[in-house]
């Protein structure tokens, strides 16, 4: 009975014992434990498998479950008390790391191998028992003494930011990684680390540092100490040594088999000896004192910084494999290059070097050679360079050019450089010249230019206009006198102010404004004329018109169409183009979908085939011809003729004109000119061709097989009278002149058949002016009907005008600009319309002299009045005439006014009755007087014709019914004159 007492006695004993809970007061550090699970990798069972601590879901650890695990990790869980981890007694591994731990106790742990405490707070530290031990991390903690004396089997120790003051390794001698950084120690003993690899003291006090017994060391960080000897014999393993800032006097680190890397900048170094360090390949030797520098058998060397020294000649000769040199901010007069073969970048700066041969280093990418006394340089055989900086040194002139790879060019700062050519660099992008004496800047073939900043010179002509990609652009404080920014793009970044002396800049139209604003210059000319296709990249579209006269098709032999007017529009912006006298037209767009429909002046007289052309750029190719056939609807008879004054009439002198005749229809036609003037005071003297008959007040012309479109000109001189003559003609009389072209009879549109032209006598005159060539006082029945202009012009300077441009601003409340057709000129142009009323008549390569025989042009257009416009209206208009790139001159403003001559206005209330106004549904219109209708036409308030009436004699009532509610112009054409009147629809 008492022997089975005893057996229920011990299995009690031993029941609570396996039920023993372990005291956790850390609620962080429990709710850890409790945590773990096969999901994660808190904890490890003595197989190293993930594993749950609280197996029997409690909510407790007991011994138990702690003695089942060999890994924990409880890193970066705020725990503040590891109390309970001394009843994990099979721990192998352990991290504790980021906690906010200030003691660690681990002693009762003796299978530990692998501690990480690092980033607590500890202060004091138990392992000291933990002989197994074989990597400890406690960097970023309080720790000011740390004993592993006789720790045997430690490999790694990390110990980094703490406040140690004492570190002892001593017979450590399976340690291979030890890493103190940023401690206040002032002395370490590691001769005894024989099997130590990386060493790791940076960042310390330490004065002096023995490794002289660690024979198996391959990196050495020593940097910020107090270091001012450091002996490295012996250690032929050693890869990488790191002793920046200190204050070495003497370095020699020869005849180490190994070595890879020095890096000993910053510090008082007089002498480097590097003798025979066949394996070395990098070398970091900036800001030390040392003067000269002995790197013979460096064969393996590709990356050598000795910049900020005392060097005054540089012998790099046996270093063939070196790829990057830095020696700037040196005393350095003599550097030899020879067998660099494979220089990648070499950094020279701020020396004394006057002569630099770069010819061997084919492979050369970057050249850094600022401020040094350079006057000349070769860049002729390295055509791998991808930047360049020459600013400081004392060039007077550069020829930069086929140079494929350069990207970056600095030559600022050269105060001797006057001239700089840079040509033929695919792609180069950014280009610094700025604070130099440059007084020439030439730029050829450099597509991907995107940034040019050259500031402060003494440029005078600056041409970037084919410089697609120019986003940033920095011009100011030069002399600049032309300057072409026209090149499709609007940069992001332009700075130009200073430029006083701008007499020209040629921009695109969408820049005028903002390069306007920029400038602010005193006076300067700005516009696009400089060239006459669109800035940037473009495309063409081109062709020409042909007349099909005999319906067989439109070949290359047909007549030719002549001043064709094209509509232009990308769904967005629209203008037009008027072909030139030989019927060739071109236009230049840029990308998008664009569409050009033909005008033609009579639709009652022909069509064009095709009726209209869409077009997508790029997806066409970069220039796209489509030639236009002009069709016949049937045949027509109808001629025009007008009359321009050429030279002004002056008392006294010969007086130049132009009689300019047209077929405008289809049919070939004959006939005679007649032009009355008054014989008393203008006396003929020539013409060409010479005229058939003459009575007194007549001259006679007869003319034969005017063509289709066929235009011909007569010119004739005549003489005017002298105040002195009788009768007398003095300035500021009138002239007139009416010329008659036959035959009328057939002809459809008899009333161009004749014209009226007055002209007034002027003393000395502006040789560039504009003139309505009929005249100040216009009748009242030419409303809605052609008036004709015409703009003269003159080189009055001293060499050839180029470029010729005659720009005029259409008044769009009184002239119908679609109606405009150029009737004659001196010489070949094209006009262009856009911006709505914007009208440039553009003679490109005009090359007009300057000699008083030859140096006058012009050109004549008519164009439509609106036909809302009534009896005493005026209209005045003036041109800008552009030469080359001077400012432009102003005309005349030229001001005509609808009056009746010497007869009263015939008003259409004196003599219609008409209503109901407003209307709905039919307008009547009742004659007082029985005065014959001939034609009724009607417009909307913009001017367009919505409804004509061609034979309206017996018309008395007009359908309104389907017009939209608004004002309306009822115009009626009679044998008495015209009338006008509004009526609304409602």
């Amino acid at each position: 009975m008492v022997k089975n007492y005893l057996l229920l006695l011990l299995f009690l004993l031993f029941s609570f014992a396996n039920a023993q809970v372990i005291s956790i007061p850390d609620a962080k550090f429990k709710a850890t434990l409790l945590m773990s699970d096969q999901y994660n990798s808190v904890a490890k069972d003595l197989s190293g498998q993930p594993i749950k601590i609280d197996k029997n879901n409690n909510g407790a650890i007991e011994v138990s479950e702690a003695l089942n695990v060999s890994h924990l990790d409880v890193s970066n869980s705020q725990i503040t008390s590891l109390q309970g981890i001394s009843n994990f007694s099979n721990l192998v591994d352990f991290y504790c790391q980021g906690n906010q731990l200030i003691g660690l106790d681990l002693n009762l742990l003796k299978k530990l191998k692998i501690i990480n405490a690092s980033g607590n707070s500890i202060t004091s530290l138990a392992i000291n028992e933990l002989i197994d031990l074989e990597s400890f991390n406690c960097s970023n903690n309080r720790i000011s003494i740390l004993n592993l004396d006789g720790f045997t089997k430690l490999t790694t120790l990390s110990c980094s930011s703490n406040v140690l003051t004492k570190l002892s390794v001593a017979n450590c001698e399976s340690l291979t990684t030890l890493d103190f950084v940023y401690n206040p120690l002032t002395e370490m003993n590691v001769s005894g680390c024989k099997t130590l690899v990386s060493l790791y003291c940076n960042g310390l006090q330490l004065e002096k540092l023995n490794v002289s017994g660690c024979l198996s060391l391959t990196i050495l960080n020593c940097s910020s100490n107090k270091l001012s000897n450091l002996n490295l014999e012996g250690l032929n393993k050693l890869e990488g040594i790191y002793c920046a800032n200190n204050q070495i006097k003497n370095l020699n680190v020869s005849n180490l088999p190994a070595l890879q890397i020095i890096d000993c900048h910053y510090n008082e170094m007089e002498s480097l000896i590097a003798v025979n360090c066949i394996s070395l390949k990098q070398l970091n030797f900036i800001v030390n004192p040392v003067a000269t520098l002995n790197l013979s058998g460096c064969k393996s060397l590709t990356s050598f910084s000795c910049s900020n020294g005392r060097i005054t000649n540089l012998n790099m000769s046996d270093c063939s494999a070196l790829t990057d040199l830095d020696c700037g901010n040196n005393d350095i007069s003599l550097i030899n290059l020879n067998g660099l073969d494979n220089l990648l970048t070499l950094s020279c700066y701020n020396n004394n070097l006057s002569n630099l041969d770069i010819s061997n280093l084919s492979k050369l990418e970057t050249l850094a050679c600022s401020g040094n006394n350079l006057t000349s340089l070769d860049f002729s055989k390295s055509l791998n360079l991808k930047a360049v900086d020459l600013d400081g040194n004392y060039f007077a002139s550069l020829e930069i050019k086929n140079l494929p790879k350069l990207e970056t060019f600095d030559c600022t700062y050269s105060t001797q450089l006057t001239k700089l050519e840079m040509s033929n660099l695919p792609k180069l992008k950014y280009l610094y010249c700025y604070k130099s004496k440059i007084e020439t800047l030439s730029l050829d073939n450099i597509p991907e230019l995107f940034g040019l900043y050259c500031e402060d010179n003494q440029i005078r002509e600056l041409n970037l206009s084919q410089y697609l990609n120019l986003d940033r652009i920095y011009i100011s404080n030069n002399p600049i006198e032309f300057l072409n920014l026209k090149n499709g793009k609007k940069a992001s970044e332009f700075r130009a102010s200073n430029l006083s002396l701008v007499k020209y800049a040629c921009v695109d139209d969408f820049e005028i404004d903002n390069i306007k604003y920029e400038l602010n210059s005193a006076k300067y000319e700005i516009n696009t004329y400089c060239s006459f296709t669109p800035g940037g990249k473009f495309y063409t579209i081109q062709g020409s018109q042909k007349f099909d006269l005999d319906n067989q098709g439109c070949a290359n032999s047909n007549v030719s169409y002549p001043n064709l007017s094209f509509s232009i529009s990308d769904g967005i912006n629209k203008g037009n183009i008027i072909s030139d006298t030989s019927g060739n037209y071109a236009i230049a767009v840029g990308e998008g979908t664009h569409t050009v429909k033909p005008i033609i002046e009579n639709l009652n007289y022909f069509t064009v085939s095709p009726e209209f052309l869409t077009v997508n750029f790029p997806a066409e190719t970069s220039s796209l011809t489509q030639n236009f056939c002009v069709l016949p609807k049937e045949d027509h008879q109808d001629i025009e003729i007008s009359m321009l004054s050429i030279l002004p009439a002056r008392p006294g002198f010969d007086a130049n004109y132009k009689i300019v005749y047209k077929n405008k229809a289809n049919k070939t036609v004959s006939g005679a000119i007649t032009l009355d003037f008054n014989n008393a005071v203008l006396d003929y003297v020539s013409s060409i061709p010479a005229i058939a008959s003459q009575t007194s007040d007549k001259l006679i012309w007869h003319y034969t097989d005017l063509k289709a479109f066929e235009t011909r000109e007569i010119e004739l001189i005549l003489n005017v009278n002298s105040p002195t003559e009788t009768p007398s003609v003095n300035v500021d009389d009138r002239l007139s002149f009416n010329v008659l072209i036959t035959p009328v009879s057939g002809d459809e549109k008899p009333t161009d058949n004749s014209f009226a032209m007055r002209q007034t006598v002027v003393g000395s005159f502006d040789p560039n002016d504009k003139t309505c060539l009929e005249g100040d006082v216009i009748k009242p029945e030419l409303i809605g009907e052609y008036v004709h202009y015409l703009i003269r012009f003159e080189n009055t300077g001293s060499y050839l005008a180029e470029n010729i441009v005659v720009k005029d601003l259409i008044d769009l409340s009184k002239f119908d600009i679609s109606t405009l057709v150029p009737t004659s000129s001196s010489h070949k142009y094209v006009t262009k319309i856009s911006d709505g009323n914007k009208v440039e008549f553009i003679f490109e390569k005009i090359n007009l002299p300057f000699d008083d025989a030859n140096n006058n042009g012009y050109v004549a257009f008519k164009i439509k009045t609106l036909p809302t416009l009534v009896v005493g209206d005026s209209f005045e208009n003036e041109a800008n005439i552009y030469f080359d790139y001077n400012f432009p001159i102003l005309t005349n403003k030229e001001t005509s006014t609808f009056k009746t001559l010497g007869q009263k206005d015939f008003g259409i209330s004196s003599h219609f009755n008409i209503h109901p106004n407003p209307v709905r549904n039919y307008l009547q219109i009742e004659s007082k007087d029985l005065i014959d209708i001939e034609s009724i036409y009607i417009y909307n308030i913009l001017g367009q014709l919505i409804q004509v009436i061609p034979n309206a004699h017996n018309t008395s009532k007009i359908d309104v019914t389907k017009f939209q509610s608004g004002n309306y112009i009822l115009k009626i054409k009679t044998s008495s004159g015209d009338s006008i009147m509004k009526f609304v629809k409602i």
